[in-house]
């Protein structure tokens, strides 16, 4: 068994959108250069190989997001302009050897466009597309282009299967529901032989600061009730199973992970 972390470059946003403090003002980029605390948004996939199937948690952005975000208009606020060529998940999935039809699974942890941005990309190769069934009825359910960060260019036509509650999808690989940051969104714990735990939180807890405890919320946040219950529902996962957390755009603690080609975790 082996664990990859896709390191897929960064969006630029103010820190507000992930961290709410008083005193904050969310701004758009042609105002990052006014006294706020423009952050590094990291976004990240993580492949995982097992004797009995590989699986891609996530797709990150898409090279075409200056265009293609232009209907929501968060392009202004979430600019993906911290990425290299090889940080592309094409060019990363390609530095492992991994073609797209080579994968048995890509699991999308929610349906926002920093997250399924590439899910196109296995249309037609095998691979089962996988997202809760609740987050699969709202993202294709709403009227119109777009809904905040569901974007129906990314998925729409495409074929999912959808999990509900928690749910092992491969051996030592489980889905954990985890609801607030959208309807449906999901984390996923990977037991590891050597490594041990690791937790995937993505954006059911965005940083270490979003954490605690006490937990502290962002500004995207579907249902705030929901989203405290799943933070301590992964809290709770994790001091079980002595889990490492790993949080969803922590620039920080994504710098300090082994990351793909030269790095991984078995």
């Amino acid at each position: 068994m082996k664990l990859h972390v896709l390191d897929c470059g960064a969006m630029s946003c103010d820190l507000t959108w992930l961290l709410l403090k008083p005193g904050r003002t969310i701004r758009p980029r042609a105002e990052r250069d006014r006294p706020v605390e423009w952050y590094p948004c990291t976004t990240h996939a993580v492949l995982v190989e097992t004797d009995e199937g590989s699986l891609l948690w996530d797709t990150s952005c898409p090279r075409d997001w200056e265009t293609r975000w232009i209907p929501t208009g968060l392009q202004e606020f979430f600019p993906y302009d911290q990425v290299s060529d090889e940080q592309y998940l094409d060019a990363q999935l390609g530095r492992l050897g991994v073609s797209p039809d080579s994968l048995d699974y890509v699991v999308l942890s929610h349906l926002h466009f920093d997250h399924a941005g590439n899910v196109r990309m296995f249309a037609g190769t095998g691979a089962r597309l996988v997202c809760n069934d609740k987050e699969k009825e709202f993202a294709f359910g709403y009227e119109g282009a777009f809904d905040g960060a569901h974007l129906k260019a990314d998925y729409e036509g495409l074929d999912f299967q959808t999990v509900s509650g928690d749910t092992e999808i491969l051996p030592g690989v489980t889905l954990i529901e985890a609801p607030g940051h959208t309807v449906g969104t999901m984390a996923m714990k990977v037991d590891l032989p050597e490594t041990g735990t690791m937790i995937f939180t993505s954006d059911a807890v965005y940083m270490g600061d979003s954490y605690g405890p006490p937990a502290t919320p962002a500004a995207i946040v579907n249902d705030l009730t929901a989203w405290y219950a799943s933070v301590e529902k992964i809290r709770s996962i994790a001091e079980r199973s002595d889990a490492t957390v790993i949080f969803g755009h922590d620039a920080e603690q994504l710098r300090s992970l082994r990351t793909a080609p030269d790095g991984f975790y078995q």
